[in-house]
């Protein structure tokens, strides 16, 4: 869990090169097309290699027999090399850092065009930087969320983390480079809310969870932790955050993710690309993880969904 020095190292590493003029600051904006074309090609060769590398296991994991869902989804939970696990690389590294470093490009090349950065970019960069800059703070929690535990790593996870993510979660800033416009005072002071607002329950949710796997007995907003024993052994918490919703950090997840869709106004429906795939992908999951759960452990399973009703709004869905 090396993520937080790997943050900041990558990020001095690129100031120095701009600040001695080794490189523009405009570099990956400008090379967005190539370096999206690159990516892509890796990922399909590096998805045969994730699949040859399952397949020619001498104690390999199940998987269906058929090539195109095993290169899909993947042959292995956790392929490696001595000790370095490539899910976990993908997943944490490369992808997310490059998001953000193609923002601030984006960001810069507004300022080459413009002579200044507009408001509602500087909040798409900033928020956005936020959201790693936490990830990366509290990177241990990854190894509790479903892909880590559950997906096998496939072309779908690695073209999804080195090309889907970076090159389309940028979407706000390079719509806002094309259609830069200033914001009043009482929208950034909203934004800015409504960005609090999601984060606060993401993260307060996530943190309440992994604090009670740690220790149960630890109080929740002050009062004993509710909860449900399974006859498998494992606790389903149904107090504090969890008692408002089975995934209510996927709540607070899509908040942040409207706050920086509406960064960029309401003229286009590019810049809510974002929104609309992330609900998706979102409730798809969680619809997936419900019925894994469900198999997993039956009655006890009924009995929590019993006591948290509702799957990732409190009070609507």
């Amino acid at each position: 869990m090396n993520g937080w020095f790997s943050w900041w190292a990558t990020l001095a590493t690129v100031v120095a090169l701009v600040a001695t003029g080794t490189l523009p600051a405009t570099l990956l904006y400008d090379e967005y097309a190539p370096l999206l074309t690159v990516v892509n090609l890796f990922s399909f060769a590096f998805a045969g290699y994730l699949y040859l590398h399952g397949k020619l296991r001498p104690a390999g994991e199940k998987t269906r027999g058929s090539f195109g869902y095993d290169y899909f989804m993947g042959t292995s939970l956790n392929p490696r090399i001595g000790r370095f696990d490539w899910k976990l690389f993908c997943e944490a590294r490369p992808g997310l850092i490059l998001w953000v470093l193609l923002n601030l490009s984006i960001a810069a090349k507004q300022y080459a065009e413009l002579g200044t950065i507009t408001t509602p970019m500087l909040l798409v960069c900033a928020f956005q930087f936020w959201y790693i800059l936490d990830y990366y703070w509290h990177e241990e929690a990854i190894l509790s969320t479903w892909d880590i535990r559950h997906e096998r790593f496939g072309f779908m996870l690695a073209w999804g983390d080195l090309a889907w993510l970076p090159f389309t979660y940028c979407f706000q800033a390079m719509y806002l480079l094309h259609h830069p416009y200033e914001l009043s005072l009482w929208g950034i002071m909203g934004l800015v809310t409504l960005n609090l607002v999601g984060y606060t329950i993401f993260r307060g949710a996530n943190i309440q969870k992994h604090r009670f796997r740690e220790d149960p007995e630890r109080p929740i907003f002050g009062k004993p932790a509710q909860f449900i024993k399974t006859e498998r052994g494992p606790l389903l918490l149904t107090s504090g955050w969890w008692g408002m919703a089975r995934h209510i950090n996927y709540f607070g997840d899509l908040i942040m993710a409207l706050t920086w869709c509406m960064c960029a106004g309401f003229d286009h429906v590019l810049p809510y690309f974002y929104i609309i795939y992330f609900t998706i992908l979102l409730v798809h999951r969680e619809r997936r993880d419900n019925a894994f759960c469900a198999a997993k452990y039956g009655k006890d399973w009924e009995a929590y969904q019993a006591k948290v009703p509702y799957r990732i709004v409190p009070y609507l869905y």
